[in-house]
């Protein structure tokens, strides 16, 4: 098996989980193949914790054996998180974006709640692409935890449900023949009654910083807490576009800011 195949597996793997919670993206992804486009995935999102047992280093270790390399890195003063983007750079594999709460700088009772998480993961049973497709890998939340953890941190809420599963998927709206614009999508998008996030813009970016990016709101789903059944966020589908640098290649990584605005799409309130 070539190391091509398994990264494809992965991401076909990654999708399913993905689109199981989220059943927008696969509506969205065949509102395009009608119009006879073939969508391609820019990148994938993870979430995690920057404890030593699952922070990035420890969840980036597969990629990095599948010759995934690191090609960034990103600070988020305001959301208390710190991400690493990494690219394949050999193939043309969908890049991974993934960050990390710094949950030192959150309230006792919420590192508490962090740590008592993942203390309830059994390492010995987990293998190599569990931080990339296992999903929550501990026991079922609490209704009333979670809505503490909205208080501090909505990353922090959706991570205790949701765990490691592709926060989003990404368009590749270079890729799109019929399209023109990230504007035009969007257009495409709300006329076929899909809300977006409208945080700091429908387009997050522009030219000037050679990215622009869009997303849906995450959809909501039917979650089985200890308590019963509730409604919340789950996932989101994101759209990207980008531009050329001075030397003609495509700009390749991503923008702080506009990634802040992009995390807002799984808030609850």
């Amino acid at each position: 098996m070539t190391q091509s195949f398994k990264i494809g597996e992965l991401f076909t793997n990654m999708w399913g989980k993905y689109s199981s919670i989220t059943p927008s993206a696969e509506k969205i992804k065949q509102l395009f193949n009608e119009k006879g486009e073939e969508v391609v995935n820019d990148h994938v999102a993870f979430r995690t914790l920057n404890n030593e047992r699952v922070n990035i280093e420890k969840i980036s270790q597969s990629l990095l054996e599948l010759g995934y390399v690191e090609g960034g890195e990103y600070h988020f003063t305001e959301k208390k998180l710190y991400a690493k983007h990494f690219y394949h750079p050999t193939e043309n594999h969908p890049k991974v974006f993934i960050s990390q709460l710094l949950v030192e700088e959150f309230s006792e009772e919420l590192q508490q709640t962090m740590k008592s998480i993942i203390d309830d993961i059994i390492f010995d049973e987990l293998d190599e692409l569990s931080f990339l497709t296992g999903g929550r890998l501990w026991d079922t939340p609490s209704y009333e935890t979670y809505n503490k953890l909205v208080e501090e941190s909505e990353y922090a809420a959706w991570f205790y449900l949701y765990g490691y599963v592709a926060n989003h998927f990404t368009v590749d709206v270079n890729k799109l023949k019929g399209y023109n614009s990230l504007e035009e999508v969007n257009t495409s998008l709300l006329e076929a009654n899909y809300r977006l996030n409208t945080s700091g813009g429908l387009i997050k970016g522009g030219p000037d910083v050679y990215l622009e990016q869009s997303s849906t709101m995450a959809d909501k789903k039917i979650y089985t807490f200890i308590e019963g059944e509730y409604s919340v966020p789950s996932c989101f589908y994101e759209f990207a576009y980008r531009f050329p640098l001075d030397n003609g290649e495509l700009f390749g990584g991503f923008v702080a800011a506009s990634a802040n605005k992009i995390f807002e799409s799984t808030n609850l309130k």
